[in-house]
């Protein structure tokens, strides 16, 4: 037994060390917006593909429009909410979605779209729910420039407000924070790639020149695959965190989050089911264990169980989220591989539900 538990604390042990110097690489260097004026060129379009989305569009385009783009386009992608009717009387320019092609999956498909619409030499495709605050078009230009990237993505502070939002929307911050050193985006291999589809902006050139969404018409992590595509390719890509220029509430409450991230989960774990059930068994043998065992017993169970509880503070608070709730959500360590079980359950079904469309995971 003690041979066993000696394996299990230096495993455990070591998954926090290697989670700790990555969020401390990326404190130190990972790229943050910061507010500044929209330059007088390039000509920008900013493209929203939107399916049903009546709720999030009176409070996220008004921030769009006003930050002096050439052009805002909203894709209305077969809404039956009145998303079309309220973007253009908020001032948008809307395209109307074509039928879904064989093969194609709906966000691809309505990006494509919308890339085919826009004139500008700047594609920058963001969803329906991020918020964007004064000067982020000028912030998200500047590091576009300044990192001669062909895909810029930002990853939007995160904007949660009910006790069920925040239980799991934050691990988003979590996973890229602690298990992506940003340096390692300078590797040219295809597998050091991320991205998040709330916010992708391109040179229209290099978008044009790998094919557009067709290269992942058929990838539900579309933005994280494109990513990986365009590097393939000799596409140069780089990460920004939105800090106070572009913030996001993707879910409002944790029943949506379970079905947000159960659609995504078999994608990120390769499709596979084995990885997904290893998973689930390591995070809760990582982070709930330790609270299940007595401590006087066990030696170095009071350092995991520390680890557990700091690592979401800490990656909340490089990310800008900084309010005593936002610090707060580190004590759900212990009990946040119990309320993903869902998202894995959900993960493992033959088929997914998005936006009223089935797709294989």
């Amino acid at each position: 037994m003690s041979g066993l538990w000696r394996g299990y604390r230096l495993a455990a042990g070591g998954f926090f060390a290697v989670k700790a110097a990555a969020l401390l690489v990326n404190a130190l260097t990972f790229p943050r917006l910061r507010p500044r004026p929209t330059p007088a060129g390039p000509r920008v379009s900013l493209l929203v593909p939107a399916r049903n989305e009546v709720h999030n569009l009176p409070h996220t385009l008004p921030g769009l429009l006003a930050q002096g783009a050439h052009e805002v386009l909203v894709l209305d992608d077969g809404s039956s909410d009145g998303t079309a009717p309220v973007a253009r009387r908020l001032g948008a320019r809307v395209v109307s979605g074509q039928p879904l092609p064989a093969g194609w999956h709906g966000k691809p498909w309505a990006c494509q779209q919308l890339a085919r619409a826009a004139s500008g030499d700047v594609l920058i495709f963001t969803d329906a729910d991020v918020f964007w605050q004064p000067g982020a078009l000028g912030a998200v230009l500047h590091e576009l420039a300044r990192s001669r990237a062909d895909l810029l993505s930002v990853y939007p502070r995160q904007l949660n407000v009910t006790p069920g939002e925040r239980l799991l929307t934050p691990l988003v911050d979590d996973v890229l924070l602690t298990l992506l050193p940003a340096p390692l985006l300078r590797f040219p291999h295809p597998s050091a790639a991320a991205a998040n589809g709330q916010l992708m902006a391109f040179r229209r050139e290099a978008y044009e020149r790998v094919g557009g969404h067709a290269l992942v018409r058929a990838e539900l992590l579309e933005d994280v695959a494109f990513a990986g595509r365009l590097k393939a390719r000799g596409g140069r890509l780089a990460l920004a965190l939105g800090q106070r220029c572009v913030g996001v509430r993707m879910y409002r409450s944790y029943p949506e989050s379970v079905a947000g991230f159960g659609k995504n989960a078999a994608a990120v774990h390769g499709r596979s089911r084995t990885l997904l059930l290893l998973s689930a068994a390591w995070h809760l043998a990582a982070y709930t264990l330790p609270w299940l065992l007595p401590a006087r017993r066990w030696r170095g169970l009071t350092a995991l169980r520390a680890a557990g509880l700091l690592e979401r503070a800490l990656v909340n608070r490089l990310t800008g989220r900084r309010t005593p709730a936002d610090l707060a959500e580190g004590f759900l360590g212990p009990v946040t591989p119990l309320l993903a079980l869902p998202v894995y359950l959900r993960a493992l079904r033959r088929r997914v539900s998005w936006k009223g469309r089935e797709y294989p995971p």
